[in-house]
């Protein structure tokens, strides 16, 4: 067991959301952002964002670590970056006037296509379809739910249409 393997989860906590470069075995050399570290394999998972590209995400397995150096502290901006990588896209940040605004567009379409719809809850941000099916901020397909499997399969399909509309 390697230096870096000995750490304790808390040790490696310090290293998260910081440019490193991680030295390997057979002097292989990975640099990255810290994006989590493995609390088993002691594995660090790495984010580059290369120019003009799609981030890319490295993995260093534990054992192979030999030596990580702290490069450069990351600041707000690259902390929201590396948040944002595995966030599905529905769940960007609306303002709460983003969400009336998407709110009632969606219920004004769900009216126009026949579909009872109401608004519940303390502040009426819940959506209710025909009182059987809820869909929740930020009132994509994600954020329909029902126990009733056929409703909420055909609403999530409405939704998904509607959406792929307004882009």
């Amino acid at each position: 067991m390697n230096d870096w393997q000995k750490k304790s989860p808390l040790d490696w906590e310090t290293y998260v959301d910081k440019l490193v470069k991680v030295v390997a075995v057979e002097k292989h050399e990975y640099e990255g952002w810290v994006l989590t570290v493995d609390p088993v394999s002691a594995s660090i998972v790495l984010a580059t964002f290369p120019e003009n590209e799609k981030v890319m995400i490295s993995f260093v397995m534990g054992h192979a670590v030999q030596e990580v150096e702290i490069l450069q502290e990351g600041d707000s901006d690259v902390k929201q970056r590396l948040a944002r990588i595995f966030a599905p896209e529905e769940s960007q940040a609306y303002s709460p006037e983003e969400l009336e605004e998407r709110k009632n567009a969606l219920k004004t379409w769900l009216e126009t296509n026949h579909i009872p719809v109401g608004e519940q809850g303390e502040l009426g941000r819940t959506l209710s379809v025909a009182g059987v099916l809820t869909i929740e901020p930020p009132y994509g397909p994600e954020q329909c739910s029902s126990s009733n499997e056929i409703i909420l399969s055909r609403v999530q399909g409405l939704v998904r249409g509607y959406l792929d509309r307004q882009h």
